[in-house]
């Protein structure tokens, strides 16, 4: 199973001086659980922004992405619209341009995204935190069979797949306990806090 990158328009310097926060991590991780709770800590901040992914797949109820035609996608795609997007497991993703406003404004942008993109993005934006989100191969397993999520395909090869190694996360999350503890390391990562405590 392969995925692909690609980004979109011409950079000639590294966008910033805000800060992108990649969350990244395999399936049943729980990252869509972290991010919805951290962005309900980060509400009230409206330096913190919380894109809405547009997504080539039914809109599921534990995520908060914008479910998009193939044919939308593309259009969208030949418009310039994305400031980043990717192909993984047979669906098109992407970001929507105004997070480059966003970062350009100083504002905190997070974004649940392939683990692919990641040297990518560390060229187009000035500063970007990469965390990673990942629990034990038994509880992934776990968590994917509870889900049933018909899109998701087969477990094994969810939990199969290789990562490149230029994909190394600068702080790692190993989310097996609380949801709500695991959300305030999350929250206090962003905020450029000791998460660690």
């Amino acid at each position: 199973m392969t995925e692909t990158l690609t980004t979109s328009g011409h950079r000639p310097r590294a966008i910033g001086p805000g800060r992108l926060v990649l969350v990244v991590g395999p399936s049943g991780a729980g990252k869509d659980t972290l991010l919805g709770l951290a962005r309900s800590a980060c509400a009230d901040d409206l330096n913190i922004v919380f894109p809405r992914r547009l997504v080539t797949r039914e809109a599921s109820a534990s995520e908060d992405n914008a479910q998009i035609s193939h044919d939308a996608f593309r259009q969208a795609l030949a418009n310039d619209a994305y400031a980043m997007h990717w192909e993984a497991h047979g669906h098109c993703y992407a970001l929507p341009r105004a997070i480059d406003d966003d970062i350009r404004a100083g504002r905190t942008v997070i974004a649940n995204v392939s683990r692919t993109i990641i040297g990518a993005m560390r060229q187009a934006y000035a500063d970007v935190a990469v965390i990673l989100i990942t629990a034990p191969p038994q509880v992934l397993a776990e968590r994917l069979a509870m889900r049933a999520r018909s899109s998701d395909g087969k477990i094994d090869q969810r939990l199969g797949r290789t990562v490149d190694a230029a994909a190394t996360p600068d702080i790692t999350i190993v989310n097996v306990s609380s949801a709500e503890y695991h959300a305030r390391q999350f929250v206090r990562i962003i905020k450029g806090d000791r998460w660690d405590e």
